[in-house]
């Protein structure tokens, strides 16, 4: 039942956010297409949209699917997560899947990194923070500091007051995150971990409940972020987002800085600044 109702609300705000096209429109109680209006765009009888918006247990074919999607002017993004709504549930059980793990190699890329100090982490299902290099952990957070089950980047965006402070854009990154998160839970919508990290996040957040609610998805590539760090000052970065070979839902953010800029120097000095601290706790624990 949640899964019908994630596609009727999909879908109905999809619809509102179209208009009829070519002379005035009147007044209408609710913003948007109406479905009868969108049934003879998609080229599809009103009945039969109806009932797929209400989620009445149909198995629509692709190319119905795909006029839809059409209609509604869905980007890439919106039309897979639309297919993967309107896909009968019980066709999408899987068995329970194994935690994530990521490959040694994938490690040593990390580092490898780490020495040209590029903030670089594995992202998992839910967004949850796999592994993370130096770098990062002192740009960001010190997700490895953190039990288990808070190493979320969802999680530290809401819910660590860090996360307000460290970026300026909060509430672009904060709204761009539940859009991804949305995407995860039309993949996975009997995941028992999602559901409760977005009952937590409903519950502590009313900035997640309302974006949540408009059930926006996006899937990142690519782009650029700005920090003000508490050591190194402002800075802007890009970022790109490389799916992983042998796990798709595995994905790796790497942050980059223009060569000989203010802000590779930033980075450069934080990740300096973090290894001496590590070092220095080194010395401690073997009483140097």
């Amino acid at each position: 039942m949640a899964h019908n109702a994630d596609l009727k609300e999909f879908l109905r705000s999809r619809r509102a956010r179209l208009q009829p096209e070519g002379g005035t429109v009147g007044i209408r109680r609710v913003p948007g297409l109406r479905r009868e209006e969108l049934a003879a765009v998609a080229g599809v009888s009103v009945d039969y949209y109806v009932r797929l918006e209400q989620g009445r247990n149909l198995n629509p074919s692709e190319a119905v699917l795909d006029a839809i999607a059409r209609a509604l002017r869905l980007d890439d993004t919106e039309r897979a997560h639309f297919f993967e709504l309107a896909r009968p549930r019980e066709t999408r059980r899987r068995p329970p899947r194994r935690p994530q793990r990521v490959a040694p190699a994938t490690y040593q890329l990390l580092e490898t990194l780490d020495e040209a100090a590029a903030p670089a982490f594995i992202i998992g299902r839910r967004m949850d923070v796999l592994a993370i290099n130096h770098t990062a952990r002192a740009l960001i957070c010190d997700f490895n500091a953190l039990p288990a089950r808070e190493r979320n980047y969802a999680r530290f965006i809401f819910l660590d007051e860090n996360a307000r402070d460290l970026h300026p854009d909060w509430a672009v990154i904060a709204s761009e995150t539940v859009a991804t998160l949305r995407v995860d839970a039309g993949r996975h919508p009997d995941d028992p971990d999602l559901s409760a990290l977005v009952g937590e996040l409903s519950v502590k957040s009313e900035e997640f409940r309302h974006w949540w609610a408009d059930h926006q998805v996006l899937a990142r590539t690519s782009g650029s972020k700005r920090f003000c760090h508490p050591i190194v000052g402002d800075l802007t970065i890009s970022y790109q987002a490389l799916t992983m070979p042998g796990d798709a839902e595995q994905t790796m953010f790497v942050y980059t800085t223009p060569a000989g800029s203010a802000d590779q120097h930033a980075l450069r000095l934080l990740r300096l600044s973090q290894g001496e601290e590590a070092h220095s706790l080194e010395n401690q624990e073997a009483g140097i």
